[in-house]
């Protein structure tokens, strides 16, 4: 999570507009992940049925649509503002869920809802005279790409017998095919920093990353993993004010208090109303 705080710093860095960065770190990251599922013999536990086929083409494009918005985000709004209300992705999974598959979501979840709808509203500051529109489109692309990881999200629970790190490899080999014809491979990095920057995106960020991820999954409970997962924007926040001297203006930190606070409770199904079991002396 901590590693995923510094994406952003890394996006701005490369000097590459979106499109490029994403293809970038889809054929460096599909490259190692590739790699490491033959080493470690994943694909002998997949299944390539022609449900999952299509099912893991719906995940690869919403996932590269997902970091084409974010990554656009960034360069609108700030990395700390983007990442901060792209988190609001639990909301749009649960009622994407409940329309689709008829899950259930209780009061509680909506109650946080509305918190984290609020804190969107503060945290893009609408009524603030400094405000432009490329701010605001900032904002609206980074909930855009919180929609676009809720339809990956949902895709990926219904896929059967594909190890995650071979579904994160074709999420890349996705990107690879439907971002080369758009690529624009006469704007390439300028110095070797640039290079570098995409290179750690597809290496670090992807790879590696995913790797931790997955083996995290597997060691921790899902209520610890929620929890964690909310390092991401934190360290976005510090990077941004760090590397960019970015800082949130009280309104918007009170927003983003509330839609992190609010998605973590969401979440978790946190109920303050609801009666504790009482324990035995």
């Amino acid at each position: 999570m901590i590693l995923s705080g510094t994406i952003g710093y890394f996006v701005l860095e490369s000097g590459q507009p979106p499109v490029n960065v994403v293809f970038a770190r889809c054929v460096v990251g599909s490259l190692c992940l590739l790699a490491y599922c033959l080493r470690t013999r994943r694909f002998a536990a997949s299944a390539f049925g022609t449900k999952n086929l299509a099912l893991l083409a719906v995940v690869g494009l919403a996932i590269v649509g997902n970091w084409l918005a974010l990554f656009a985000a960034y360069r609108y709004a700030t990395i700390g503002v983007a990442t901060t209300i792209y988190h609001v992705q639990p909301f749009i999974v649960f009622f994407a869920g409940a329309l689709m598959f008829g899950e259930r979501i209780g009061a509680a979840r909506l109650a946080w809802l509305v918190a984290a709808f609020v804190g969107v509203v503060l945290i893009a500051e609408p009524q603030a005279a400094a405000v432009t529109a490329g701010y605001l489109r900032g904002c609206a692309l980074a909930i855009a790409a919180a929609a676009l990881y809720a339809v990956a999200t949902l895709a990926s629970k219904r896929i059967e017998a594909v190890p995650p790190h071979v579904i994160a490899l074709a999420q890349m080999l996705v990107g690879v095919l439907t971002l080369a014809p758009f690529a624009d491979f006469a704007e390439l990095p300028a110095t070797a920093w640039q290079w570098n920057c995409l290179l750690i995106l597809g290496v670090v960020h992807s790879a590696f990353m995913y790797i931790l991820i997955y083996a995290a999954y597997l060691k921790l409970p899902t209520s610890t993993i929620a929890i964690l997962s909310y390092l991401y924007p934190l360290v976005a926040v510090l990077v941004d004010y760090l590397a960019y001297g970015h800082v949130l203006a009280p309104l918007q930190m009170l927003g983003g208090a509330l839609i992190l606070c609010a998605g973590l409770a969401g979440t978790l199904d946190f109920n303050p109303l609801k009666p504790r079991p009482k324990t035995r002396a």
